[in-house]
């Protein structure tokens, strides 16, 4: 530009020096897109293939890597909170004393009947040698009262027999009596006979038609006759009298009359009866009151035996005697004593009551121990399960019976099989000592936790022993049929592990 041509203003030469730096672009753009020629694809097409060819072995590995884990998730339920757990049985004396020795420590293994600790044996011992003793006094005892029961069934055995021969006794006196009766009313006819022979020679006497020698003989004849009457009737109250009746005949009755049952009532009858009623309550066999009559106690003796067979009867009361089922009594009370003494000596040696292993042991020699008291504990190895604690949106595939996988942290790459056993009535929380309340207001849901028991169905504690305590983690095969005891159940019926 030459200085003759006027200065544009600013704005303009502004506005000039854009559109001229704008064009000078647009020329640039313009010579570059002349020099590139027609556009090139294949490169953005090779990247696409590095690319896919890069995702595919990515994918192949993926589904590798996804694709047992996703059967493994439709199959099978885990937890990692689940714990090894036990019996553990506590050890302590059954009677109080003096420990005078322990011959285990903890962690020892010991089986079942081994003698863990020992009690001072000399008072239990004494004792035991005290109730033998009694016990010999006692079949002393009881020898010496089978023999008093033996005298006293000789004596029941001639009282019955007494009795028999009482009630015959009266019988025969009845009939003696009737018999000299008999004899009485013949002699007063032949007393009668010779009061009229005495009269008729006493005629002829008078009429000198007879001798003197013949009246004498006939004066004597009615004297032999009326003494024969005395001596008949005197005869005949002496049987009355004897049989409890009154000398003379009752008003309206004859001598020979006699109550028809004399042969119970008589005096001589009835001590026989008493007699023998108290023999045989000392047997233990009161047969009937003292107003029962001795042909009711003989008749209730004899049905004591289906055949009447009176030894048999006797024989069974040595047993049931009073004195001797007394001495039984304290011979068996004897003997459970001495029973009693003879464990509680056994109790001294304290043994280990199942298989396990000692743990907590606080007992020494010269320890004075009492009934209960905690020595040691002996943790079960063989009564073993798993408590694994699931989430409660996992309980609704698992039943009872159902195979488990358990990998125990303390054996990697050993898993223990287990099966479902059982589910616990409530949540941890549920059962607690003090449950939370969820009052309105501060209720914030969590998931629960319900344990779930498994037993372990190939547990061998010699070669792989598990601890209670021991971080499990189990893998429920809920796909696979239950199977064993309330097989596809939630709520086990009974029994136990």
């Amino acid at each position: 530009m030459s200085q003759d041509q006027p200065r544009p203003a600013d704005g303009d030469e502004a506005s000039d020096s854009a559109q001229t730096a704008v064009e000078d672009d647009r020329g640039e753009v313009s010579a570059s897109e002349e020099d590139a020629g027609p556009p090139h694809r294949w490169p953005w097409r090779r990247e696409r293939v590095f690319w896919l060819a890069a995702a595919l072995p990515a994918l192949a590995v993926g589904a590798w890597w996804a694709w047992p884990r996703a059967v493994e998730w439709a199959t099978t339920v885990s937890t990692d909170d689940a714990y090894v757990d036990g019996h553990v049985t506590l050890v302590g004396p059954r009677v109080q004393g003096q420990v005078v020795r322990v011959l285990v420590d903890d962690n020892d293994r010991v089986g079942k009947g081994d003698l863990l600790a020992e009690l001072d044996r000399e008072p239990y011992q004494a004792r035991v040698d005290l109730e033998r003793s009694r016990v010999g006094a006692a079949e002393a005892d009881l020898r010496a009262a089978e023999s008093e029961v033996r005298g006293a069934m000789a004596l029941a055995r001639a009282q019955r027999w007494e009795l028999q021969s009482a009630m015959e006794g009266v019988d025969n006196r009845a009939a003696e009596l009737r018999s000299q009766v008999a004899a009485l009313r013949s002699r007063e006819a032949t007393r009668d006979l010779a009061r009229v022979e005495f009269g008729r020679t006493e005629q002829l006497m008078i009429r000198n038609a007879a001798s003197r020698s013949e009246y004498d003989a006939a004066t004597a004849q009615i004297k032999v006759a009326e003494a024969q009457v005395l001596q008949a009737a005197e005869q005949v109250r002496e049987l009355r009298v004897g049989l409890g009746l009154p000398p003379d005949a009752p008003e309206g009755g004859g001598l020979q009359d006699v109550p028809a049952d004399l042969n119970q009532t008589f005096s001589g009858v009835r001590r026989a009866l008493a007699d023998l009623i108290q023999t045989m309550a000392r047997l233990g066999l009161p047969l009937a009151s003292h107003e029962a009559t001795p042909a009711e106690f003989l008749e209730e003796f004899r049905k004591h035996d289906a055949q009447g067979d009176v030894d048999k009867i006797f024989a069974g009361l040595l047993p049931e005697a009073p004195a001797v089922k007394q001495a039984q009594a304290k011979l068996e009370e004897a003997r459970r004593t001495l029973a009693l003494a003879e464990l509680d000596l056994g109790y001294c040696e304290i043994r280990a009551e199942i298989d396990g292993v000692i743990a907590r042991r606080n007992v020494n020699p010269g320890n004075h121990v009492v009934v209960g008291e905690r020595m040691m504990a002996v943790r079960s190895l063989d009564q073993i399960w798993v408590d694994c604690h699931f989430k409660e949106t996992q309980l609704s595939r698992i039943r009872i019976g159902h195979p488990v996988d358990l990998w125990v942290d303390a054996y990697p790459g050993r898993p223990f099989r287990g099966r479902v056993s059982g589910f616990a009535p409530g949540t941890g929380a549920a059962l607690a000592v003090l449950p939370p309340e969820n009052a309105t207001g501060n209720f914030v849901k969590v998931v629960q936790r319900l344990t779930v028991r498994v037993e372990l169905v190939d547990l061998d504690p010699r070669q792989a022993p598990l601890a209670a305590g021991l971080s499990v983690v189990p893998v429920v095969r809920v796909r696979e049929a239950p199977t064993g005891p309330d097989a596809g159940a939630r709520l086990r019926t009974g029994g136990g592990l």
